[in-house]
């Protein structure tokens, strides 16, 4: 007989994975017991060697579908001790640390809804049946080990039918702590002004829903707003109600086909679609779509998404709508909402009535938003159904703790702990105190449930006023460690690099903005990434902004800018008021002041946005003049393009500026304006544009690698989210005989800059703490 101890760290704790130990051992004939100890599962066995040995192959072979093994590691012990009776699931304890992590919240398994939709089933029309393959998790639990009595479960205690379930090993609801039933779990409801009286209130908020009406739905990590998608007046009063006139609006649908009937879905998003994350794809309109136009307004696209728990399954059992709207429901830039006396307090006069539950979010938790370019996915927001699953760095630091906090608007924070690096839900803008006071909250959380109990070194941006960069500095001196602030671009070439195993490579990091290491405002960059250190070889020339950030939702100021070395102060200002009047809110006189400000060199800040090129381009198109939402104006560009062909030759000019290659962006501004006002089509001039831009960033970034010896190009930031620009650079970079790598499981934007920030920071402090 041998004795052996066995720990097991990775996705290991509310997937089911002691009960399937425990299968696997009853069948080898194996004797000894299984348990959770903080983070890891401990494992002690008694048997032949052989048979031990099988045991160990079986648990990497046929583990649960939830469960990721990141490590399994195995001791032979003394067998002085009495021999082991039977083979038990013991008790948790919290008395050793290791780097296992709860599972992410999972859509609805095949099993669970088959019981929910299946008449007499004792789970029959009940909108929280979960098990252990499926159902909340992060959003549910308080503390670990992940047990029920440290979710918010704990509230609602099993009754004998549940309990029988979650106290037998064999059965696939041992232990699955969000189990229950109508008898012993949570209750939804419909309120308005007090409960609504109602048999069926799922069969009731969808015929209110048809009627036209808008509901504050709570779900699994937060709070929805639905309404229809097929009535006009319905959507544009969510959109008066919110002061979201033009933002598109996800929306969910019941199943792929009924997605078909008014949108294109190749395979790989279909695979996606029906995947266990279930995240929100962004799909292109089909020629006979048929939702309301008010959906997502001037884009050639749409995000659609699929439903992930059995609320939204029987919502779409008592309605023939093919999609709701589906949008988180907070007010701008503050979290998600949560809790129920905040969701009717601070929706009221927004939603009509709220489709509400009585179990507690714990974690709150946006769905996660990806698109694919050519094929290849991109994540527009890691959220819901991934996190708070880690990246492996072990390659870069296995004993160093790291926490960064991202830039300040679309923020995430990053936790490196052992070699691996969490990266929190989408936290979002913290400008807002709500949002500042949640980044904190999550921070806590996020270093309780790894049991991480101290820091070395704390990234930031490299901006010294933005709010997260502040927390940073009393963070440092909290831990009495080394704060690193991380250029922008730099964290976002760092993430890239995490994706493809890459050292050394030319990023274009190509964005909206980014405080550079000059103190300028960066965004068009081709950098030279090697680890803790980058140069910045060349970029898109300077332009100036007029009124600053006044740029970024007037992009018509942006473009009288790039047109001032082609035109005289009379003749740029006769452009501007013959042509786009309506761009300037103040018409006529804004003209002038705006021209005033560029002759004098008055109040203006300049930057290399590639951004702000795209959105000067839409406004010289015509095709948006004002920025209501992120990326509106460059997002319609691109929608617009989309419908077009790359007919036109627009030149472009490479020049030497302070040192490094730099791409004339108003000459090609120029360009466009010139055949423009010739009368040539928009649509075809907008994807002109947009390839000359990619083009353009494409010779910058092949000729520096060229120069460096270099044989792999990247792009990186918010621009690589455009396909046709993405495909552009690939087709032209492959084309010279070089790599192109772009971001596969991180955020080509500002969600995955924590991510690279702690990379930076381990890359620069690893040696330094080991030798120490």
């Amino acid at each position: 007989m041998k004795k052996a101890r066995i720990l097991v760290q990775g996705i290991v704790q509310g997937v089911g994975f002691r009960p399937n130990v425990y299968r696997i051992a009853k069948t080898l004939g194996i004797n000894g017991y299984v348990r959770n100890l903080g983070n890891v599962v401990e494992i002690v066995v008694q048997g032949n060697e052989e048979d031990i040995e099988t045991f160990t192959h079986d648990l990497k072979l046929k583990k649960p579908p939830i469960a990721k093994i990141d490590s399994l590691d195995m001791e032979w012990m003394e067998n002085d001790q009495p021999e082991l009776e039977g083979f038990q699931i013991l008790e948790s304890s919290a008395n050793f640390s290791g780097s296992s992590v709860i599972p992410p919240d999972v859509a609805t398994c095949d099993r669970c809804l088959e019981e929910v939709m299946k008449a007499g089933d004792r789970r029959h029309q009940y909108p929280f049946t979960a098990c252990t393959d499926c159902g909340p998790r992060f959003t549910v639990i308080s503390s670990i080990p992940y047990d029920r009595q440290r979710t918010s479960m704990e509230e609602f205690p099993l009754c004998p039918d549940c309990l029988e379930e979650y106290q037998d090993p064999e059965d696939r609801r041992y232990h699955a702590e969000a189990t229950c039933c109508p008898v012993c779990g949570p209750e939804v409801f419909l309120y308005q002004e007090g409960r609504v009286e109602s048999d069926n209130p799922l069969k009731e908020a969808a015929r209110l829903l048809d009627e036209g009406h808008i509901l504050a739905m709570k779900g699994i990590g937060g709070t929805h707003l639905v309404a229809s998608t097929l009535e006009d007046e319905a959507v544009l009063n969510l959109r008066r109600r919110l002061g979201r006139m033009n933002q598109p609006f996800a929306c969910m649908s019941p199943d792929v086909a009924t997605i078909q009937s008014f949108a294109e879905v190749a395979d790989y998003e279909e695979e996606a679609l029906l995947s266990r994350n279930r995240p929100i794809v962004i799909l292109k309109k089909n020629q006979d779509y048929y939702l309301s136009p008010t959906v997502a307004p001037d884009l050639h696209n749409l995000g659609v998404m699929l439903p992930y728990s059995a609320l939204h399954h029987l919502l779409f059992t008592y309605t023939d709508t093919p999609a709701y709207i589906m949008t988180s429901a907070n007010m701008p830039g503050e979290p998600m909402l949560t809790h129920n006396p905040e969701i009717i307090s601070k929706l009221e006069g927004v939603a009509d009535y709220f489709l509400l539950h009585n179990r507690e979010i714990i974690n709150r938790c946006d769905d996660s938003v990806v698109r694919f370019r050519g094929g290849d996915m991109a994540f527009i927001r890691r959220s819901r159904g991934y996190v708070p699953e880690p990246y492996d760095l072990s390659s870069i630091s296995t004993d160093l703790n790291v926490l960064a906090l991202g830039p300040e608007i679309d923020v995430t924070f990053s936790l490196l702990k052992e070699g691996r690096c969490y990266v929190s839900q989408h936290i979002g803008d913290t400008t807002k105190y709500e949002t500042f006071l949640y980044l904190q909250k999550a921070i806590e959380y996020m270093m309780g449930i790894t049991q991480t109990d101290d820091i070395d070194a704390v990234a930031c941006d490299l901006h010294p006023q933005f709010f997260t960069t502040k927390l940073a500095h009393d963070l440092g001196e909290m831990f009495n460690c080394p704060v690193l602030p991380v250029q922008h671009h730099h964290a976002h070439a760092a993430a890239l690099s995490l994706d493809w195993g890459v050292d050394e490579f030319i990023c274009i990091a190509a964005d909206g903005v980014g405080y550079g290491a000059d103190g300028g405002a960066w965004g068009g960059e081709i950098l030279h990434y090697h680890g803790a250190e980058y140069e910045r070889l060349a970029s898109l020339i300077p332009q100036k902004m007029p009124g600053g950030d006044l740029t970024t939702r007037y992009p018509a100021r942006m473009m009288m800018a790039m047109l001032q070395p082609y035109y005289s102060p009379d003749e740029l200002r006769d452009l501007m008021k013959t042509h786009y009047p309506d761009y300037f809110p103040h018409g006529a006189k804004e003209v002038d002041v705006v021209a005033n400000q560029l002759e004098k060199n008055f109040n203006l800040t300049e930057s290399t946005s590639t951004g702000r090129v795209l959105d000067a381009l839409s406004a010289c198109l015509q095709i948006c003049g004002e920025r209501t939402y992120e990326g509106e104006c460059a997002m319609k560009l691109e929608s617009t393009a989309y419908q077009g062909d790359d007919t036109f030759e627009i030149p472009l000019k490479i020049s030497h500026y302070n040192g490094r290659d730099v791409l004339d962006t108003s000459q090609l501004l120029l360009s466009v304006l010139e055949r423009k006002l010739e009368g040539e089509p928009v649509a075809d001039l907008a994807c002109s544009a947009q390839k000359a831009v990619s083009r353009g960033l494409a010779d910058l970034a092949t000729r520096a690698a060229r120069k460096n010896g270099l044989n792999t190009i990247g792009g990186s930031g918010g621009v690589f989210y455009n396909e046709a620009i993405s495909m552009t650079i690939k087709e032209v970079v492959e084309d010279a005989g070089y790599t192109f790598i772009q971001h596969k499981n991180s955020c080509a934007g500002d969600g995955s800059v924590s991510l690279g920030q702690a990379a930076v920071a381990a890359l620069k402090y690893g040696k330094k703490f080991k030798t120490e």
